[in-house]
This record gives C-alpha cells, sequence and structure tokens, in this order.
C-alpha cells in the first residue's frame, strides 16, 4: 500500500516512515510543506495520504487545503489528517468532501502504534476515522443533536469514529440487531431519507460536527 506524508517535523515525520514501512506500506514520498504536498499527491497518486493540518509556510491549514486540492484532481483519494489540538471544523471541512476515506485523529495517537496503523488502514479502504477526543468534545455540545436520545448519541459517536455496526455493537455491549435499529432512528430524526447517492453514514456525521 503506497503512501505519501506530509510533516514538518522531522523526527516525527521519520518515525511515522519507519511505523508504516514495519506494517509493509510503501511510503513513496514525503514532504515538509505546504506547497510540496499538492504536486507529490498528484505525482504519485498514493493509495492513502497522512497529512499534518498545519504546515510551512504560514503553519495555519496548508496542509488540509492541499489535501483537498488534490482530492478534487483525485476524486476519492484517502486522506488520514494529522492535528496537533481538537479543532472540529477541520473534521467538518474533510468529510465535507465527499467521496474515498477521511480520518482525522490527534498526533498523540501516532505513540499507539496498532492504532495508528489501523486507522491509516481503515482510511484506505475508504473508510472514515475520526479521533474519540474530537467526538468527545463535540457530544460535549447541544443543538440539533437534542432530538436524539443517550443511546443514540452514543451510536453516532461511534459511528463517527468510523466504527461498523458489529464493532458498535461489541463497543456498547448490545447486538447488531439493536445498533441497526438506533442507526434507523438517527437516520430518521436527522432527516436523512433513503437515497442512493449519499452515504447516510456520512451525512450524519457531517450532522453531528455541524451540531
Amino acid at each position: 500500500m503506497r503512501v505519501v506524508i506530509a510533516e514538518d517535523h522531522a523526527l516525527l515525520r521519520d518515525g511515522l516512515t519507519r511505523i508504516l514501512e514495519a506494517f509493509d506500506f510503501e511510503v513513496v514520498a514525503t514532504v515538509d510543506n505546504g506547497p510540496a504536498l499538492l504536486p507529490a499527491l498528484t505525482a504519485q497518486r498514493p493509495d492513502v495520504a497522512v497529512v499534518d493540518v498545519r504546515l510551512p509556510p504560514t503553519f495555519t491549514d496548508e496542509g488540509l487545503q492541499a489535501a483537498i486540492a488534490a482530492r478534487a484532481t483525485i476524486p476519492g483519494l484517502p486522506v488520514l489528517v494529522l492535528s496537533q489540538h481538537v479543532e472540529p471544523l477541520y473534521a467538518r471541512e474533510l468529510l465535507g468532501e465527499r467521496g474515498g476515506g477521511v480520518g482525522y485523529l490527534l498526533k498523540d495517537r501516532v505513540s499507539n502504534v496498532a492504532q495508528f496503523v489501523d486507522a491509516v488502514r481503515r482510511v484506505a479502504s475508504g473508510g472514515t476515522v475520526m479521533d474519540p477526543e474530537v467526538v468527545a468534545r463535540l457530544l460535549e455540545r447541544s443543538g440539533p443533536l437534542d432530538v436524539l436520545t443517550q443511546r443514540e448519541r452514543e451510536v453516532l459517536g461511534q459511528m463517527a469514529e468510523g466504527r461498523s455496526n458489529g464493532a458498535i455493537a461489541a463497543k456498547l455491549f448490545v447486538t447488531e440487531k439493536a445498533v441497526s435499529k438506533h442507526i434507523n432512528s438517527i437516520f430518521t430524526k436527522l432527516g436523512l431519507p433513503p437515497s442512493d447517492d449519499d452515504n447516510r453514514r456520512v451525512l450524519a456525521v457531517l450532522a453531528y460536527l455541524d451540531a
């Protein structure tokens, strides 16, 4: 599996490279600034990009914007964004670019190698991965999600982290049938009717982030 890494801190960039190569990923390019990222992504067309949100020269959102621009050229390019802090707006902006796997993790998660590698693989396979701390921060907020029960909010939180129905059932100690019922209720309450064009799980997560 081919990977492009964008990270300005040399030690972390080298660490990410070593971790991924140890798990049979092929790191085809590494960059340390925003302007270099888009050309690297369009030239290499990797299976997944691991991108720091804030890159030189301004350390604002160069990494995120370069990744979004690359997805316009390479539809569905899987992108796992790394951030130093909880910034739900960035997660919302990335998820708004529908199509292909997306993920948002705090950099602290990299120290848990198994969790990090699993996140990269899930995003590469088209899944959605949200950092549990981001989800927890969002759960503290009120708004449109007030229509959901506490259990439905828990299920939606697990969906936001990218878990399947089976994984949610195991996490919450309920049956998959119960999870399915909760998810259908969530879709109904959030006004997400059946559709052949939209991934309602992603739309539900977007509603979650908008809340």
